[in-house]
């Protein structure tokens, strides 16, 4: 049974979450909490598998709940809960110790897969195209830059996690920052991405990615 916490400031959204995930026998929602002062104060009570937090709360932000929680040691894995566009906000709750992110208009069984993936130490990075991106896709080919590897090798579960933040357009070092690496490394991974995938740039990158299901 993976216990779960829920932070959400909107009563309907709440209670909305916790309806669906009370249709799943292996998740159990223990507790709640609608503003930012309360989660901090309730969580570690709590003591949940998997805490998913809005980021945007009154009294005290969800980027505050994350901080203060992860200086005392008593951050649970944590999913943001986000909505489009509010890609500023999840870079900096990854950066504060998130393990993830999801948008709040996810189906029930991409939201019980996250929390399960999350609640075993792995993270829960969901591809969101940023505008600045989808602009860019507007603007190019289909067509590879030059010949790709036949068959091409698979992308490593790092490089698709790169390559997810990539969708949102962040740069190396944003990116860096947020997994907790150096950029060189980051750098490497967009290379081999790149080559793999027989593309000669981020944007066209994301593009095959959609084509290819890595993004799904």
């Amino acid at each position: 049974m993976t216990r779960v916490f829920l932070v959400e400031d909107q009563a309907l959204v709440r209670e909305g979450i916790r309806s669906l995930l009370a249709l799943e026998p292996s998740i159990l929602v223990t507790g709640a909490a609608a503003d930012g002062e309360e989660a901090l104060a309730e969580i570690p009570r709590a003591r949940p598998d998997v805490v998913l937090l809005d980021m945007r709360l009154p009294r005290l932000s969800g980027l505050d709940v994350l901080r203060r929680l992860s200086e005392r040691g008593a951050l649970p894995p944590t999913i943001i809960l986000t909505t489009f566009g509010d890609d500023a906000a999840v870079l900096e709750g990854i950066r504060a110790g998130a393990r993830g992110y999801l948008l709040k208009d996810v189906s029930l069984r991409e939201l019980v897969d996250a929390i399960r993936v999350v609640a075993a130490g792995g993270t829960a990075v969901r591809p969101v195209v940023s505008e600045r991106v989808v602009r860019g896709l507007s603007e190019v080919t289909a067509e590879p830059a030059f010949e790709r590897m036949q068959p091409p090798d698979p992308l490593t579960e790092r490089e698709v996690e790169v390559l997810r933040l990539m969708t949102g357009g962040y740069s190396n070092r944003e990116i860096a920052g947020a997994l907790r690496v150096a950029e060189g490394t980051v750098k490497n991974h967009v290379s081999s991405i790149l080559s793999k995938m027989g593309v000669r740039d981020r944007t066209r990158a994301v593009l095959e990615a959609v084509r290819s299901g890595y993004l799904g």
